[in-house]
């Protein structure tokens, strides 16, 4: 994959990751707060993080000398 395409694909990611983070605060802030419903946007938050590894993984490659 293009690094350009690699990189834009990352942004999305954290602009995601950032915005999942906001969505769970609010609802954590609200007195009868859905536990599942936070429980899922927290799970999606864990994929997103390992997918942003992956793709800086990709970008960065660990070089073993």
């Amino acid at each position: 994959m293009d690094e350009r395409l690699i990189a834009k694909r990352l942004e999305l990611l954290r602009v995601e990751h950032r915005d999942l983070d906001s969505a769970i605060d609010a609802l954590l802030a609200q007195n009868a707060a859905d536990q599942l419903q936070i429980a899922r946007l927290k799970k999606r938050k864990l994929r997103l993080r390992d997918e942003i590894a992956m793709m800086e993984d990709q970008l960065i490659p660990d070089i073993i000398a």
